[in-house]
């Protein structure tokens, strides 16, 4: 089974900017101006390696998750 992981993306009000972070990791993957701009930087990632992207809100309620790979609904059988 692929080790696949969630990858949040949420702002940072202390630099004014939209990061991307895998759960468990110490530091981001992504970083971006806008939440556009992290969300692409991130996408890239998760479709590389079958990850899925949860975007929030500045507040850190969850907006959307996005699935590239990781769907329960493509898996056979």
């Amino acid at each position: 089974m692929p080790n696949n992981k969630n990858i949040h993306i949420t702002y940072d009000a202390d630099d004014g900017k939209w990061k991307g972070k895998r759960e468990g990791a110490s530091r981001s993957s992504a970083v971006g101006d806008t939440k556009a701009d992290a969300i692409k930087k991130v996408t890239e990632i998760a479709k590389k390696h079958g990850d899925e992207v949860v975007i929030h809100k500045k507040d850190g309620v969850i907006q959307d998750r996005r699935s590239h790979g990781n769907d329960p609904k493509n898996r056979p059988g």
